[in-house]
């Protein structure tokens, strides 16, 4: 009499376990398309919950963005991710291809670039603590240009005497500088080889990490309506100031 034949369970479906229900292809593939369209239709980067909103609500928007990358990485348009919104940029070797006489070239002063430079890397920051590091005062005029360019905003309000306003970096500075987040900076060494610091660095200089773009420090209340209205960027109505 034969013995009664084993089940042996199949690679593939302990695969199915491990990554969870399989999808309708069809589905999956039309949620690719409309994360697409969306990305390819918005001027600015998409919020992977705008995204989420136009799909089911079973979708897996990280997964489903994740394989629109990889799809587009070879291509011309490369889909990158800014902190947690995404948006079509050309391809970093073909930036001169499209690059044209009628650009306007943003050219930021030194002491601008200083001062972002700081605001990027020791953020949140105040006004004071930014020119406690520079060792020299710094003009209104320089945050205006920054914020003007959109990649300085205010942050919060330190909880020390006087409330100073702490000052980080955007979205649309990530955007412009192609990073992922704010983590992506360049450390000490990468700083090196791109020439931007001597060979005599030294050796208790280190590179801080600042802290996710929206998370307040344990230190640091978030800017309200109040807060604006007294800095002169609103009105009491709460209408922007000219």
């Amino acid at each position: 009499m034969a013995e009664p034949q084993k089940y042996l369970p199949d690679v593939a479906d302990e695969d199915s376990e491990n990554d969870g229900p399989l999808l309708d292809p069809r589905v999956e593939q039309e949620a690719e398309r409309i994360a697409e369209a969306l990305v390819f239709a918005s001027a600015q980067p998409v919020s992977e919950a705008y995204i989420a909103s136009r799909l089911q609500r079973d979708a897996d928007v990280p997964r489903i963005m994740a394989r629109l990358k990889a799809l587009y990485a070879s291509r011309g348009v490369n889909l990158v991710q800014v902190a947690d919104h995404w948006a079509f940029r050309t391809a970093a070797d073909l930036s001169f291809v499209v690059q044209t006489d009628e650009q306007e070239v943003r050219k930021l002063s030194r002491a601008a670039l200083e001062v972002l430079a700081i605001i990027a890397y020791h953020q949140p920051v105040t006004r004071a603590e930014i020119e406690d590091i520079r060792g020299v005062q710094t003009s209104k005029g320089t945050l205006d240009v920054l914020m003007e360019a959109g990649w300085v905003r205010f942050r919060g309000r330190r909880r020390t005497p006087g409330r100073p306003v702490t000052f980080g970096t955007t979205r649309d500075f990530l955007d412009h500088f192609g990073l992922e987040e704010l983590r992506d900076l360049p450390g000490i060494e990468e700083l090196k080889g791109a020439g931007l610091l001597s060979g005599r660095v030294p050796s208790n200089l280190h590179i801080p990490v600042p802290v996710g773009e929206d998370d307040l420090a344990e230190n640091e209340d978030p800017i309200t309506q109040l807060d604006l209205e007294e800095l002169g960027l609103l009105t009491p109505k709460g209408e922007e100031a000219d």
